[in-house]
C-alpha cells in the first residue's frame, strides 16, 4: 500500500527541490525515497522509474520557466523584450539550478509536443516580431537566442566567469546589446 500523502505531483515537486539542492543528475527514486523515509517500492505506485521522475521534473521546470518568461515579456517590445526574456532564463537558472538543468532534459517527441517547450519558441518569436525578421531568418534567430542564453547561463553556472574582470553582469548586458544590434541589422544570406 502506498504511504499516505504521497502523490506523483508531490514527489515531482520534491524531486525538483532536491534537484536544486544536489543537482538534477543526482535525482533518483532512491534519493527521493530517502527524503520521504520510505522504501523505493513505495514510490512505484506513483512513478514508474527514475526516468518518469526526471520527465516530471523537466515538465514542471519548462512550465515554470515559460510562466516566468511570459510574465517578464508582458507589455514589452524590442530590446526591452529581448532583455526581459534573457533575464528570465538567467534568473531562473540562478534561483533553480537543478530545475533549469531539468528544462534541458531530452523528452520523447510526444511528451515534448505536449509540454510547455513550444511556449518558449513562441515567446522567442514574439520578441523577434519587433525586429521584423521573415522566415527562415526568424528560425535562425530563435536558435541564436537559445544558444546565447543557454550557453551564457551554462558557462556562468559552471563558474566560467567568476575569476575575471569585468564582472559577468557587465558581459551579460553587453551580450544583450550585441544581440539587439545584430537582430536590428540581420545579415542577408550569402551564396
Amino acid at each position: 500500500m502506498a504511504r499516505a500523502g504521497l502523490t506523483a505531483e508531490r514527489l515531482i515537486t520534491a524531486g525538483a527541490e532536491l534537484a536544486d539542492q544536489v543537482g538534477f543528475d543526482q535525482v533518483t527514486l532512491s534519493a527521493l525515497a530517502r527524503q520521504f523515509d520510505v522504501k523505493v517500492a513505495s514510490l512505484y505506485s506513483h512513478l514508474k522509474n527514475s526516468q518518469d521522475l526526471k520527465t516530471g521534473i523537466a515538465l514542471l521546470a519548462l512550465a515554470e520557466l515559460a510562466d516566468r518568461a511570459a510574465d517578464a515579456l508582458a507589455g514589452r517590445a524590442g530590446k526591452d523584450a529581448l532583455a526581459a526574456l534573457g533575464n528570465a532564463y538567467r534568473d531562473y537558472a540562478r534561483e533553480h539550478p537543478g530545475r533549469y538543468a531539468a528544462a534541458q532534459f531530452r523528452l520523447d517527441p510526444r511528451t515534448a509536443a505536449a509540454s510547455a517547450g513550444g511556449r518558449h519558441a513562441q515567446m522567442s518569436r514574439a520578441v523577434l516580431r519587433g525586429y521584423d525578421l521573415a522566415e527562415p531568418d526568424q528560425t535562425h534567430a530563435v536558435r541564436l537566442l537559445g544558444s546565447v542564453f543557454h550557453g551564457y547561463v551554462a558557462l556562468e553556472s559552471a563558474g566560467g566567469f567568476s575569476h575575471s574582470s569585468p564582472d559577468s553582469q557587465e558581459s551579460w548586458s553587453r551580450a544583450l546589446d550585441a544581440l539587439d544590434a545584430l537582430l536590428r541589422n540581420w545579415p542577408a544570406p550569402t551564396g
